[in-house]
Formats: C-alpha cells, structure tokens, sequence
C-alpha cells in the first residue's frame, strides 16, 4: 500500500512530534500503572477500572500509530512562502464570491492541520482541491453543499 504525503507545516510537524513523545514517555507509563493497580483488585472478568485502562492503553497505541505513520510521511511546507504563481499547499490565498463579492483569506494546508475556524483549510477539501494551481483572477466553480458558487482568485500570498 502506497502512503499518501502528510503535508504540514514545520509548527504543526513540531507539534506532532511533541504530541508523540508525550503519549510515548508519559501517557503509556500512566496507563500501565493503572492497569497494574486495576491487576490488583482480584478478578479481571467484572473489574471495570481494569477494562477502562486497557481501551484507553489500546486508544493511546493507535494514536500513536497514527502519529509514527503522519511523521514517516511528512512532507513539510512553508506558509505564505510561495513564489509561485499558482496556488500551492502553504498558500495564502484570498478568494471573492462572485455572487456577493463577500472576500474570504485562507492558507492551504494539509489535512492534519485543517482549521476553518482558523481561516486554515485543507487541500483535499472541496475549495483547497478546486483552488490547487489555479492564478490570480482565475474563476473557480464548486460544487458545495450549499450548492454551486464561484469564486475568484484575488491574491496569492
């Protein structure tokens, strides 16, 4: 199985990895204590804080899985450094909806660090792909929930 590439930024990468070492050198030892403490309460069969401890030991091992599988396939970007003229991930593009000319900035990121709220989206989502490689007064029809829009590119940067 081929690995798709993980595009982050280098605070987000940094991130990761101090996400990592946390679960790895902090969060597996304060859960193998308390599966040794629940151990220590008799029967394993009806000990609830025993099967507590050991779903949140398998929900840290898979997380961690995640992250070791995230990082193996890092590729990391560099936000509003683009000198291209077409939008890239790590972009920062502003975009106008030509229904209403209402203007929206976003920075194209990878899908681990996705934060519409944060102005911050991905692109494999709908607007990201659509505005992947597009230029400066390029209009862009997609498809959203809400229906089709168009948007045109105002800047890159």
């Amino acid at each position: 199985m081929v690995e798709q590439p993980v595009y982050l930024t280098a605070d987000g990468l940094a991130k990761a990895e101090e996400r990592l070492e946390y679960l790895k050198a902090t969060r597996r030892s304060e859960v193998a204590e308390r599966i040794k403490q629940a151990k220590e309460y008799g029967d394993l069969s009806e000990n609830s804080e025993y099967d507590d401890a050991k779903n949140e030991q398998a929900f840290i091992e898979a997380e961690i899985q995640k992250l070791e599988r995230m990082l193996r396939n890092a590729v990391v970007i560099k936000e509003g450094e683009n000198s291209s003229s077409t939008i890239q991930v790590g972009s920062r593009v502003t975009i106008r909806d030509e229904s209403n000319q209402e203007e929206f900035t976003y920075t194209i990121v990878g899908t681990a660090e996705a934060d519409p709220f944060s102005e911050r989206i991905s692109n494999e989502s709908p607007i990201g792909s659509a505005l992947i490689e597009k230029a400066v007064d390029e209009i862009v029809e997609i498809n959203l929930p809400v229906g089709p829009v168009r948007y045109r590119v105002v800047k890159i940067g």
